[in-house]
């Protein structure tokens, strides 16, 4: 019996060595997990069996349990190394569409050919459908989960629709003495110019031209004419383009003694801007401002210019004060065509493409999950788990939700394992197998000397 109970004492020594090999083998494994042995004393008995004399039967492995505590992050400078700070795992699927999940704390991904978010051995990563300007996540189930890709294909571009221009004209500027013509500085007293874009992203540019009237014509010393030229076309507020004098304002401002806003062309003003101008876009067979292109596209929509900036800072409203001509805000919403500039993943999961244009598109969110008992997953490799019955179905949701943890980018998880740890645990393993075949030997010994009684 004694023979057993050392063997059993033996292999359990070896089990320990073996777990803390393991260990130290993967100590530089991105995402591992350190595992220890757990051990329990055998006691056979009967009901006819005296326990007060029972001197048990050896040592047994109950468990090699895995410790999933967190792991240091490294930071790296690639964008797509994902870390997991808190509770939850990264969901794979080997192929497109499978539902036969692996779960893995392991965030170094990249790009496969197709451009498909993968791991070292292909594996997808799973992410949630998004509306993809606001980046709200329609679902949060594994079911509804797809592999992320990032697009290589070109921002689409936007056709202008709103203009925002705010200034302050100088109210010590005398009338032009002739009629107002683009091209004759003279007849005006500033200008100032911005981009707008038509429906195929094509830059123009779009300028302003500010003209104070006569007061011996008008009676009033507070009013300003306001032109305009796309590529240096002239056009009306209809959107019409004119050739030749005399050409039509856009616009008539007023200011009052005070040097804010009055009226626009006669219609009252709120006293903080001045009365949008709504220039038609003129696209298909109407006219409009899309009739001064001539590279086959158009606006497609009406085209509002403010007078304000996009926030509608009361500190930006147009003025006129005794001072030089000054632009205060100057701005449009359309972009030409963008291309891929960068990827980037927020602690939320949230995967936002930015476009050379300034666009930016949310493609998706990485998927997370959990589990109610995290050490009744089962082992695959490659740093992989999956769900078994101890551990429960997986839970998903979003990053940072609930329980689950935040996501970090360019940032891997390390091995948790505590390498000074693991070679104490070595040494004591190491004397508990020599203490073990000792004890062997001496059985041995024994029975030796037992053999040899004449």
């Amino acid at each position: 019996m004694s023979f057993n109970i050392a063997l059993t004492g033996i292999a359990a020594a070896q089990k320990d060595l073996d777990v803390t090999a393991n260990n130290i083998a993967n100590v530089n494994t991105t995402g591992f997990k350190e595992s220890r042995a757990e051990f329990a004393d055998v006691y056979a008995s009967s009901v006819f069996s005296s326990g007060r004399t029972k001197n048990g039967d050896g040592v047994q492995t109950t468990m090699v349990a895995q410790q999933f505590h967190q792991g240091s992050l490294q930071f790296t400078n690639n964008s797509l190394d994902l870390a997991i700070t808190g509770e939850g795992y990264f969901a794979m699927s080997q192929d497109l569409g499978a539902q036969d999940f692996t779960y893995t704390r392991a965030g170094a991904f990249k790009l496969d050919k197709d451009n498909f978010v993968v791991d070292a051995k292909g594996n997808y990563l799973q992410g949630f459908p998004v509306d993809e300007a606001t980046g709200d996540t329609t679902s949060v189930s594994l079911s509804t989960s797809s592999a992320l890709q990032i697009p290589d294909s070109s921002g689409s571009p936007r056709a202008t629709t709103n203009v925002y221009s705010s200034f302050n004209l100088d109210s010590r500027a005398d009338a032009p003495s002739i009629a107002f013509d683009p091209e004759t500085s003279a007849s005006y007293n500033s200008s100032t110019s911005t981009t707008v874009y038509d429906s195929l992203g094509e830059p123009h540019v779009l300028q302003f031209f500010f003209v104070k009237t006569d007061s011996a014509v008008t009676g009033n010393d507070n009013e300003w004419e306001t032109y305009a030229t796309l590529d240096g076309k002239s056009f009306s507020p209809a959107g019409l383009e004119e050739t030749a004098a005399p050409f039509t304002p856009l616009s008539t401002f007023q200011f009052d003694s005070s040097g804010l806003p009055s009226s626009t062309d006669g219609a009252a003003n709120t006293g903080t801007t001045f009365n949008p101008l709504t220039v038609p876009g003129g696209a298909g067979a109407a006219a409009g401002l899309s009739d001064v292109l001539t590279n086959g596209a158009s606006f497609p929509d009406d085209i509002d210019i403010n007078w304000r900036d996009e926030a509608g800072t009361t500190n930006k409203v147009p003025t006129q004060y005794a001072s030089r001509f000054e632009v205060k805000a100057l701005d449009q919403d359309g972009a030409t065509v963008g291309r891929l500039a960068g990827i980037d993943i927020g602690t939320d999961g949230k995967v936002v493409a930015s476009y050379s244009n300034g666009d930016s598109t949310f493609l998706g969110q990485v998927a997370m999950v959990r589990f109610s008992n995290s050490q009744g997953l089962q082992q695959v490799g490659d740093t992989a788990w999956k769900k078994s019955l101890t551990s429960g179905e997986p839970i998903a949701g979003e990053p940072g939700s609930g329980t689950l943890g935040s996501i970090n980018s360019s940032a891997l998880e390390q091995s948790n394992v505590n390498l000074t740890n693991e070679l104490v645990d070595l040494i004591s393993a190491q004397r508990n197998f020599q203490a073990n075949s000792r004890a062997l030997e001496v059985n041995s010994t024994l029975q030796q000397a037992i053999l040899q009684i004449r």
